[in-house]
């Protein structure tokens, strides 16, 4: 594969993580209904699946979560807020959501959609652990129960938008390759 197509090949995915990572300002405008609401279980997964080397999903991922929330964080307080205390644990799921997008070996509806079942379900198990949550629920495992409980709401609209921008995300370049071939790996083109 030349030079130039992967270098196209990556701008196109950065971009479309980018312009796409635009969709929290969904949740932020409709913070009830639509809390969790968000593209970035999707850009993850979409990462995970489209780069070929998987540094570039990871570094881009956790760059697009990092540059949105600055963005958040500075409509919610006025403030430029570079990084938070809880910020890491916020990242890691998303990271590990970027490696469970690496199993989707072939792309369709079925393969995205089981993927961002499991990405939503690890990031409930993981993010409603009782360290997370501070004093709000007992650290008992019935604590842990509640949290969970709790969570189902935000989780549900997770998975949503997963769902939702994952079809823009994963439709759309699926799209873009079958009319430009240089979006294609060199695997895709010897088919």
């Amino acid at each position: 594969m030349s030079l130039k197509k992967i270098h196209t090949r990556t701008i196109v995915l950065i971009a479309l993580m980018l312009i796409v990572s635009l969709g929290r300002l969904v949740s932020y405008n409709f913070p009830y209904t639509l809390s969790n609401f968000t593209p970035i279980g999707a850009i993850a997964l979409f990462g995970g699946a489209y780069f070929t080397d998987k540094w570039k999903a990871y570094l881009t991922v956790f760059c697009t979560l990092f540059l949105s929330d600055i963005l958040i964080n500075y409509l919610y307080t006025s403030k430029l807020i570079l990084w938070y205390s809880g910020a890491v644990w916020v990242y890691l799921p998303f990271l590990l959501m970027v490696f469970i997008g690496t199993f989707i070996k072939k792309v369709s509806v079925g393969n995205v959609a089981f993927a961002a079942l499991i990405a939503v379900l690890f990031h409930w198990l993981f993010t409603d652990l009782p360290f997370f949550y501070g004093a709000q629920y007992p650290h008992t495992l019935g604590g842990y129960a509640l949290s969970l409980v709790a969570a189902i709401p935000f989780e549900r609209n997770m998975l949503l938008g997963d769902l939702v921008f994952g079809a823009i995300l994963f439709g759309g370049f699926e799209l873009a390759k079958s009319k430009y071939t240089v979006l294609r790996t060199k695997n895709e083109l010897a088919v």
